[in-house]
């Protein structure tokens, strides 16, 4: 297990220099100049020319490439072109929001996702099976955009239950210490704060739950029919044991493999930020700081959650792949 490990961590050199490689140069194929973005439609032609020296934007791609992975690997993404404040600071900044509701959203869409994955699987055919996989296929097809909308349309403005963007209301005085909403609240004992951003985190994370938990109810259905079918079960029941316990027990567990690498894929796409779902509910996450910086052409800044998000995606997947040993005894890893 540990040559195995090692032999992972080490493929994160080469994988990441190819994305940050192919990132670097594609991110400079997007229309329009940061600098002009910057200074403005009446800047002049000097003011421009100067503002590109002072970034290095007048170097050879190559070489800037070169540069900023140099700096990469001591840490240092550079400085946003907008705010000029650290890349990864801004991110560290950021990432906290894309985590809580990612989480949140996970949490959801996983036990519900098996749950309905599993009770489809009890009685294929059937009303309860076909109900099921139609609501899955509404969710897989649902655009987000619009699932979005009609939420706050609903649960805010037609209910008045729940906030329809932000974090926490602006009233809400809460002391940052991780930038943690919830976990902030807890550590200084603000339970008015941990309330108000807990009812912030429902409608962006059930929208952003929605396609997940299509996901994982269909794959758990599948998978779940095809141990359901295998001799080993079949024998279980001739044996008289009760249903709950081989369904739960027996069959849920050998079919859990393919369910968490559907978990672990869609938990790493989150993790980079769901632009689409962070945009409609002001959520300041991850996914709405790349659409900000993509739409004032911050090179730095898209580098480096670009870069984090595939970190990010990467060491999720190598945790799955451990986990199916824990789960299955006869995997082994040499």
């Amino acid at each position: 297990m540990k040559k195995y490990i090692i032999r992972r961590l080490l493929l994160l050199i080469p994988i990441l220099i190819g994305i940050s490689f192919f990132a670097f140069i594609f991110i400079r194929l997007i229309p329009g100049d940061p600098t002009r973005i910057m200074l403005g439609e009446r800047a002049t032609a000097e003011e421009i020319t100067r503002i590109r020296k002072e970034l290095g934007l007048d170097k050879p791609i190559i070489l800037q490439y070169l540069i900023f992975l140099s700096n990469a690997t001591k840490g240092d993404l550079g400085r946003s072109i907008i705010t000029r404040e650290k890349v990864i600071s801004e991110i560290m900044q950021r990432f906290p929001a894309t985590i809580e509701v990612t989480l949140f959203a996970m949490l959801i869409a996983s036990s519900l996702g098996i749950f309905l994955g599993v009770l489809a699987s009890i009685k294929p055919g059937s009303l309860i099976d076909t109900l099921v996989m139609f609501l899955a296929l509404i969710g897989v097809s649902m655009p987000i955009f619009w699932l979005g909308l009609m939420l706050i349309w609903f649960g805010s403005l037609v209910l008045g239950w729940f906030p329809p963007s932000g974090r926490l209301d602006i009233s809400i005085d809460l002391k940052m210490l991780t930038n943690f909403y919830l976990i902030d609240s807890l550590l200084t004992f603000n339970f008015r704060a941990f309330i108000d951003a807990l009812y912030h985190l429902i409608l962006p994370g059930f929208a952003l739950s929605a396609v997940p938990m299509a996901t994982i109810a269909r794959m758990t259905r599948s998978s779940m029919l095809e141990v359901l079918n295998q001799e080993y079960i079949l024998a279980e029941y001739a044996k008289g044991l009760p249903k709950k316990k081989i369904i739960m027990k027996s069959a849920l567990r050998n079919a859990l493999i393919p369910i968490i690498t559907i978990i672990g894929l869609e938990f790493g796409f989150l993790l980079g930020g769901a632009i689409m779902t962070e945009t409609i509910f002001s959520w300041p996450g991850m996914g709405r700081l790349v659409y900000d910086a993509i739409m004032s052409r911050d090179y730095p800044l898209i580098q480096g959650c670009i870069l984090l998000s595939s970190l990010l995606f990467v060491f999720i997947n190598l945790i799955v792949d451990i986990l199916y040993a824990f789960i299955d005894p006869r995997i082994r890893y040499e």
